[in-house]
């Protein structure tokens, strides 16, 4: 994502904490905003600007700007009345893409049902990605693009080693894109066909999800 988009993240518990603080640290220009004022103030130099509002009044939330972000997140959490209420302002302030937390299933789809654009919910999606880590050893990490399709980082098998991508024919033989390696403290983007792979290397590979757990899973067995 480029570091010149906006974001103004409104709610400042651990979740909308770490995220204005990451997104910060990465050089993007974040307004964080929360209603306690000693949050605010311990906050204060974590963004780009850091306001004390309360996020579920109109005349506060109007006063933000959120019209002029590309992105406004609804960070609150387990307050479920203020969320709708500021989901609903920012929509009327013309946000242009508003990201709500969830905490179960229920307050995703009513999060739908009343405008937001996506609505995540950390702890599950933590959850399921540690869950996959587990239970699927040869996955670093692992990210859902959508219902089918991830992106993975999977370590290759001992007779990868010493072979191009091309002799390889991961794609023929796994239905796996590789999109990078990394190698050390570097990282190789759309790697050539006649790259090799070294041992300690990491691909990065995009497929649907059955074939990263199908390549996982002849990893594990020592299959080739």
């Amino acid at each position: 994502m480029s570091k010149d988009k906006q974001f103004a993240i409104l709610g400042l518990g651990r979740f909308g904490q770490s995220l204005a603080h990451t997104l910060f640290e990465n050089g993007c220009n974040v307004l964080a905003c929360d209603r306690d004022y000693v949050t605010v103030q311990e906050f204060s130099s974590c963004a780009t600007h850091v306001v004390q509002a309360d996020i579920t009044d109109e005349n506060a939330m109007d006063a933000l700007g959120l019209n002029n972000y590309d992105f406004v997140i609804i960070a609150i959490g387990s307050d479920m009345n203020s969320s709708i209420m500021s989901t609903l302002i920012a929509k009327e302030k013309g946000a242009k893409y508003v990201i709500v937390r969830a905490e179960n299933l229920l307050q995703k789809k009513i999060f739908e049902k009343i405008g937001a654009d996506k609505v995540v919910m950390p702890e599950r999606e933590m959850g399921i990605k540690f869950a996959t880590n587990l239970i699927t050893t040869n996955l670093i990490d692992y990210i859902n693009l959508s219902e089918e399709y991830s992106i993975a980082e999977i370590e290759p098998i001992n007779d990868w080693y010493g072979h191009t991508i091309f002799k390889l024919d991961i794609r023929a033989k796994f239905g796996l894109n590789v999109i990078g390696i990394k190698r050390k403290n570097k990282l190789i983007i759309l790697p050539n066909i006649n790259e090799f792979i070294l041992p300690n290397d990491i691909l990065i590979v995009i497929g649907l999800n059955t074939d990263i757990e199908n390549a996982n899973a002849k990893a594990k067995n020592g299959d080739a």
